[in-house]
């Protein structure tokens, strides 16, 4: 059976290890990114073609994935002039692997479906080293039958692909999965360095605190770096103050509102401020250590 050609946007870590899994597989790739580099390793694998608009590329390809890195980053790739929806034609399929406002989601796929288009946001779990290997875990939403279609190139690109239903609800619980695990990190590592200020070993506080229900994976890689210096949580504190953001807009959207996110995400941004975007998200205890009143 013929496999689909896959339109791709987006070769940074996960995206370009991501399409060297797609190559491997024997899939034909057209390509557009503005690292040259990333588009080089990609053509020198053979099976690739780049492309110099996302117009082009979704007139050469059957399904188009993106693995960028903000909602206006898509939507400007979508609805600019020579855009994705320009090149889009009945029956082919818009992948988000990124992380996007569901608002934003579901506004997308309905002009897709003006022009009998589908789309399926599929936020992505695990590392890239994960996407080389197909390994990763897909949060794929949209309807079924859309689904259906590019399951089969889903299953190449990760080891759990979970269906949650209509286009939205994979960002939706993305953005859940991000609030709990990115406010525990930073609760975490205030609480090593709060123990630090009051003369309290850090050692001692993490032999304690995980002999009880606190203990999880995350206090490992809090305590990996506050206690260790091994700093070993691949999400950058400016990813993480991205998806806070989003969260709160979402739960906004909703008619509510989150104060315990509100208030990580004020950490997370006076952690940017500081200058520490690009650390891992435990190395926010370096900002809570020197944190004064």
């Amino acid at each position: 059976m013929t496999k689909p050609t896959i339109g791709f946007i987006g070769l940074g870590l996960m995206g370009g290890n991501m399409v060297e899994n797609l190559q491997k597989r024997g899939f034909q790739i057209n390509v557009m990114d503005l690292n040259k580099d990333a588009v080089a390793k990609v053509i020198a694998r053979g099976n690739a073609s780049e492309v110099s608009s996302g117009k082009e590329l979704a007139e050469k390809s059957d399904i188009v994935m993106l693995a960028l890195t903000t909602s206006n980053v898509v939507e400007s790739v979508v609805y600019s002039d020579d855009g994705i929806l320009a090149g889009m034609s009945e029956g082919m399929v818009l992948v988000d692997f990124g992380t996007s406002i569901p608002a934003s989601t579901r506004k997308i796929g309905a002009d897709l479906a003006k022009k009998g288009a589908g789309m399926i946001d599929a936020p992505l779990g695990r590392t890239p080293a994960h996407a080389k290997d197909g390994l990763l875990n897909i949060m794929a939403a949209g309807d079924i039958e859309t689904f259906n279609k590019v399951k089969p190139v889903l299953e190449e690109q990760g080891e759990n692909v979970f269906y949650l239903g209509a286009l939205g609800a994979g960002h939706t619980t993305k953005l859940v999965n991000n609030f709990m695990g990115m406010t525990t990190v930073t609760a975490m590592s205030q609480a090593f360095a709060v123990a630090d200020k009051a003369g309290v070993d850090r050692q001692q506080l993490f032999e304690i605190m995980s002999t009880g229900p606190s203990n999880s994976p995350f206090m490992q890689f809090c305590k990996n770096y506050a206690v260790d210096g091994v700093s070993d949580l691949g999400f950058s504190i400016a990813n993480a103050n991205k998806d806070l953001g989003y969260f709160v807009q979402m739960v906004e959207d909703l008619g509510s509102e989150s104060l315990i996110a509100q208030g990580t995400s004020t950490n997370l941004q006076a952690a940017v401020d500081a200058g520490m975007g690009s650390g891992n998200v435990p190395e926010i205890f370096d900002y809570f250590l020197k944190l004064e009143k």
